[in-house]
């Protein structure tokens, strides 16, 4: 049977821990866990920890840990997903999907056609709530080492991104596999109208190649799936 598996905020090591209030309340009043149920825990380090509830209480949780194992390596692709923001359920998707595929960092971007307008609060609280997303995408897919979720930024601010290879996706280009093998990679995916001629020319001048996934235009939530896939697939740990 498979172990319930968590992401604790706070580093952990062999022996007894207090859980922090959010992961207590989670464990003990969300799942309603006992004493003496077996956990796996990790704290993005990239170690693993399996060990069993000592005492749950309604505001409280500890735990023994008494295995460290080493985590699922990560892809040697690193990849650096700009996602072009959109609304609601479609960011979400995209983040949470990424996780899953195995990338390395996400910046959400603002760019002429985005119909999403943040204010310092709601970007906060947006950035809080992606974060979320992540963390629950390592749990549920096994992965040890948290992406890096940045806050948003605008396109002409996120261009300069360093990687082996830059590419933003366009109906007419050569495909992925046209390109040699990267040790890193950034893709750049525009937002629900998707990116004008001006960016992508702008992204042009800062070494983004184009790149094509196939005859079909696919929907901003879509692409980053694909691209992920595919990419994971050519020079990753597919």
């Amino acid at each position: 049977m498979r172990l319930s598996r968590f992401f604790i905020d706070a580093p952990l090591s062999l022996g007894q821990h207090a859980l922090p209030e959010a992961s207590a309340h989670y464990i003990g009043r969300v799942l309603r866990l006992s004493a003496g149920s077996a956990v796996q825990l990790f704290d993005g380090s990239g170690a693993e920890y399996r060990g069993e509830l000592l005492e749950v209480g309604k505001k409280s949780v500890s735990v023994e840990l008494h295995e460290r194992l080493t985590g699922m390596p990560e892809s040697p692709l690193r990849i650096h997903l700009g996602q072009g923001l959109s609304r609601g359920e479609r960011m979400d998707w995209a983040i949470q999907k990424a996780t899953e595929l195995g990338v390395s960092e996400i910046t959400p971007l603002i760019s002429e056609r985005c119909e999403v307008r943040l204010n310092d609060e709601r970007a906060d609280k947006r950035l809080a709530h992606w974060r979320q997303i992540a963390i629950s995408a390592c749990e549920q897919c096994g992965r040890s080492v948290l992406p890096i979720i940045h806050a948003p930024v605008t396109l002409r601010d996120w261009l300069d991104v360093e990687a082996d290879l830059k590419l933003v996706l366009h109906p007419v280009a050569e495909p992925l596999a046209s390109h040699a093998k990267p040790q890193s990679l950034a893709f750049l995916i525009g937002p629900e109208g998707g990116l004008s001629d001006n960016e992508v020319e702008l992204a042009s001048g800062q070494g983004f190649l184009p790149a094509r996934l196939g005859p079909r235009v696919l929907r901003t939530e879509t692409a980053p799936v694909v691209a992920l896939s595919v990419a994971q697939q050519l020079w990753g740990d597919f």
